[in-house]
């Protein structure tokens, strides 16, 4: 696809409060929320402050509205959906839950060497720290076909494991995993699956009821530009029943509530700002109004041709993927840097240089950099990193030195 057939947006920069000065190319690590969707935000917190007991009141019904809105969209029943501040927290509420009442002493969560550490800690905290152990796959970088990470993934399947837990998109990396095919193993073989799509609402299309898990968790503030602090935990049935909250309050004792135990005690959890969820419908419209296919196709488009230029102009730099085909369904890009890049040197002068806004670390000892594409970036944001990056090789590069 040339530049002349990149798809057209009723979307721009100026629809989100983005600084013009930065060429903001990090959707991915918090999201970013339009102006409008902000608005309607505002809305509700102002509901909230001008009859606060009324606004607690109103609010379960409220609540049920979002839940049925998102349910549709995710594919999945209501009552399975349970709002979060982040999938984080999510991770922790299922690591609490199992490790407490169903793992003991030698159970294993296998895993790969791609997953978020603060989930990773999540279930240090709530189930290693009993005696579980955490059996990670390696995944070699650059990134093998989904086949072989399966396969990988499985070598490390034994009688012990008791549940895998995995990212639909990895955070550091960006590597989509193969989920439906892992779950569709694992429910054969009586193994529980948690898929972490932290990454996932949005960018690429979801249904919970066909995917085959039987926990996962997905973040709305990325890809689908809510605001701040909302996310999802869906359970399958089996396990609704058996989901218990990191902490309690009223919960399933208020009786004016009674949507069920997993809902009542682990969404609703006293004061806080529900802003967030109650948004979520008219995020939604937002989404069915700007053609949200269409906005899929051309940050996908995008990304791939950004991807494609980096590896093609900039020598040293090369693909993520073994087979040097970039992943052409993500928002996000993903390239490895020439070995030895100082990647907190790279980051520093590419924002504080030239005010360009990237992920550039190393992760398991490759450096990597990765960028967002949504909808407030141009072709120009693309060029001017493409341009930069080409800059910062050519006249800034220093390598590290070796450790000794």
């Amino acid at each position: 696809m040339s530049s002349q057939e990149l798809p057209k947006l009723s979307l721009s920069k100026k629809d989100w409060k983005l600084r013009k000065d930065i060429t903001f190319l990090n959707h991915g690590s918090y999201g970013a929320c339009p102006i409008s969707i902000l608005e309607e935000q505002r809305k509700w917190v102002d509901l909230m402050e001008e009859q606060p007991v009324l606004f607690f009141r109103e609010l379960n019904a409220r609540m049920r509205v979002s839940r049925e809105a998102i349910g549709t969209y995710l594919h999945a029943k209501p009552e399975n959906i349970c709002f979060m501040t982040n999938a984080t927290y999510a991770v922790n509420v299922i690591a609490h839950s199992l490790g407490k009442y169903y793992m003991e002493e030698g159970d294993e969560i296998v895993t790969t060497d791609q997953e978020y550490g603060a989930c990773k800690r999540a279930w240090d905290e709530h189930a290693m720290a009993r005696g579980v152990k955490w059996v990670e796959a390696v995944m070699p970088i650059p990134c093998v076909s989904a086949n072989e990470m399966l396969e990988r993934l499985w070598e490390k399947v034994t009688r012990r494991t008791k549940i895998i837990f995995v990212s639909h998109i990895s955070s550091p990396t960006a590597i989509r995993f193969p989920v439906e095919e892992m779950c569709k193993r694992a429910r054969e073989q009586g193994i529980m699956t948690f898929i972490d799509g932290a990454h996932a609402p949005a960018q690429i299309d979801l249904n919970l009821e066909t995917l085959g898990a039987d926990f996962y968790t997905g973040n709305f503030h990325k890809w689908m530009c809510t605001p701040k602090g909302s996310a999802f935990l869906w359970v399958s049935d089996k396990f609704l029943k058996k989901i218990t909250p990191l902490w309690v309050s009223w919960g399933s004792w208020i009786p004016t509530l009674k949507d069920s135990y997993f809902l009542d005690e682990n969404e609703f959890l006293g004061t806080r700002d529900y802003s967030p969820f109650l948004t979520l419908p008219f995020a939604l419209n937002w989404l069915h109004s700007h053609n949200w296919p269409t906005v899929q196709l051309r940050n996908r488009t995008l990304q791939l041709r950004t991807t494609l230029k980096l590896i093609q102009t900039i020598p040293g730099i090369r693909s993520m993927q073994k087979d040097g085909k970039p992943d052409g369904q993500l928002f996000m890009g993903v390239v490895l840097l020439p070995e030895g890049t100082n990647t907190e040197g790279m980051k520093a002068w590419l924002y504080d240089q030239r005010q360009v806004e990237v992920v550039v670390h190393k992760w398991l000892g490759h450096p990597i950099m990765r960028f967002s594409v949504h909808a407030h970036v141009s072709e120009e944001d693309c060029d001017r990193l493409v341009q930069t990056v080409k800059e910062y090789f050519t006249t800034q590069h220093i390598l590290e030195r070796p450790k000794l």
